[in-house]
């Protein structure tokens, strides 16, 4: 069993014009798939991946309904796919908008601190990641540095203190926030000081710098920071369309630095926890 935790797709109409637009913020990134449902299915079913979690990202305000529509209809008619919501911190009435979430069975949402220019710590953020925490829902968080952006809007530090903030303020004690990118691109130093250790999940998405350039983590790296932080609070993970999944999922079971009893809670038992809370 395989689930790959970190998988974006786009509506077929704009599909081609949004990767063109990605691509071209982004000139040293490759793509992998068409960025489209049916790319994602052949690519799942290439790389013997079960299931797929899709992570949409609200990039201006009033984009919920929309964006969240089409994750309604993902969930309700694919099996092997779990689309998360979005959400933008400018939008109007977030209790609502967050009860709507829970409400219609996702699991949580994703946001993406340099696609808003809003920072993890700007109170917009708190707000929405303390009414997912107090509903049971996730947060989903690009961490680190990103091809597109000079700012770095999730910084390990600050998260570490959004962190701390939420859990005091609402007593809550599962983990209800999960870094991409093993807790921060090229910010590495500072996720090992911060993060490590730290109530909250980590995924492996663009980490290995053997697969992919913009990728600072080594295989050695990645291996470490699991050890560290426990391998029961990492979960599998690849950005595709930005990182080849078959080539991805080879690379981590090929890893001699993990146990199999390591790579299984990575590869789908963490997920599985995750998918099956109400």
């Amino acid at each position: 069993m395989v689930i790959d935790f970190h998988t974006h797709v786009y509506p077929d109409k704009i599909a081609e014009k949004t990767i063109r637009t990605l691509m071209d913020s982004a000139p040293d990134v490759k793509i992998y798939t068409k960025g489209t449902l049916n790319a994602l299915l052949e690519s799942m079913k290439n790389a013997g991946i079960d299931k797929s979690v899709i992570l949409p990202v609200a990039t201006r305000k009033g984009q919920f309904d929309t964006i969240n529509k089409f994750a309604l209809e993902l969930n309700r008619t694919y099996k092997n796919l779990v689309s998360f919501g979005g959400i933008h911190p400018d939008d109007d009435n977030i209790e609502e908008k967050i009860k709507f979430l829970k409400d219609n069975g996702f699991k949580g949402a994703k946001i993406h601190p340099d696609y808003t220019d809003t920072f993890i710590y700007d109170e917009r953020y708190i707000k929405i990641i303390k009414e997912c925490a107090k509903q049971g829902l996730k947060i989903v968080t690009h961490a680190g540095a990103d091809p597109a952006f000079d700012t770095i809007h999730c910084r390990p530090e600050k998260a570490r203190q959004v962190l701390e903030k939420i859990h005091a303020e609402t007593g809550t004690e599962e983990p209800f926030m999960i870094f991409a990118h093993l807790g921060g691109i090229r910010v590495h130093e500072d996720v090992k000081k911060y993060l490590l250790g730290s109530n909250c999940y980590l995924d492996i998405s663009c980490s290995f710098s053997e697969l992919g350039s913009w990728c600072d983590t080594t295989e050695k790296e990645v291996a470490e920071v699991i050890k560290i932080h426990g391998a029961d609070k990492i979960l599998f993970a690849t950005d595709s369309p930005w990182n080849d999944q078959k080539a991805y999922l080879e690379h981590f079971r090929s890893m001699k630095e993990l146990s199999d009893t390591e790579k299984e809670l990575i590869l789908y038992q963490n997920a599985e926890k995750i998918l099956s809370e109400n």
